[in-house]
């Protein structure tokens, strides 16, 4: 099988022209479900992920009871509080987040929102009743992991992005490209298999990432990689090239960091200044 591998050009050619008569609504309206009591850096990374890389309108639900530190930290997505139970969302949530779903041109789900029956019920009906693109990552995969009979029969567009234990808990191991075509195929999902030449594929093609460096091994760096996936689908992008130019500018802005102040240092939120260096 052929591996692509994008160019910085190429990556440039796939963004949306920007008119000059445009307004926020043109550049994606994104729904993020993320975050749980304890884990509130991860939902502020992917929603800063998006909104760094272009989106027009974030939308943020998150457990009431971390809403005021969301609140504080974010003051460019929209934040709004959900129904909770120990801190992660409960199906009580799902009344709120049904007004949201019609408007949303592409939804993130698991950065850090925890494992519960809670967040399982609300992971199933999006995926059920959302017709649209739909991200999971981290614990939106563990979730997934016990139950991926929810994808069936599903017509819209999903995104899986485990990493090397994520990508077991879901049934696959060995060969990495060929575990991953085949998860692709038998998900009938867009797979990104996390690490050293991070793999991109929907069965069918695959794309290898070439940039990024072990510096970017730090948590809430995946939260960003999320958001920015989530950010060039919701703006139009091919889901699949949205997926693979996600890739390449989160671990390019990886390297302008560690180009600047060294791997060891590096934080999730020297990547989230990089990325629009990338996009002009």
């Amino acid at each position: 099988m052929h591996v692509k591998h994008l160019s910085h050009q190429q990556v440039l050619n796939m963004l949306p022209d920007r008119k000059a008569d445009a307004h926020k609504g043109d550049f994606g309206k994104l729904l993020l479900l993320c975050g749980s009591r304890g884990y509130t850096g991860a939902a502020y990374f992917a929603a800063m992920g998006a909104l760094r890389t272009g989106a027009g309108l974030v939308y943020l639900g998150v457990p009431e009871s971390i809403y005021a530190i969301e609140a504080v930290k974010l003051s460019e997505p929209v934040v709004f509080p959900l129904p909770e139970e120990n801190g992660m969302l409960s199906h009580g949530s799902l009344a709120n987040i049904r007004e949201y779903l019609p408007k949303m041109d592409a939804v993130l789900m698991g950065c850090g929102m925890g494992v519960s029956h809670g967040t399982l019920q609300v992971l199933q009906s999006v995926l059920q009743e959302f017709p649209g693109p739909v991200i999971l990552d981290a614990d939106g995969i563990n979730l997934l992991a016990q139950h991926k009979d929810i994808l069936r029969g599903r017509t819209g567009i999903t995104v899986l992005t485990p990493h090397a234990g994520e990508f077991s808990r879901l049934g696959y191991s060995g060969d990495r490209l060929a575990s991953a075509v085949t998860a692709a195929k038998e998900l009938n999902c867009i797979i990104l298999l996390k690490g050293h030449q991070t793999l991109i594929t929907d069965g069918e093609t695959v794309y290898q990432n070439q940039t990024g460096n072990p510096g970017m091994a730090t948590g809430g760096s995946g939260d960003v990689l999320a958001g920015v996936i989530v950010s060039l689908i919701g703006q139009g992008l091919d889901p699949l090239e949205a997926t693979a130019a996600a890739a390449w500018l989160h671990g390019k802005a990886g390297d302008l960091c560690a180009a600047e102040i060294g791997q060891y240092g590096m934080l999730p939120t020297d990547l989230l200044c990089a990325l629009p260096r990338l996009m002009k």
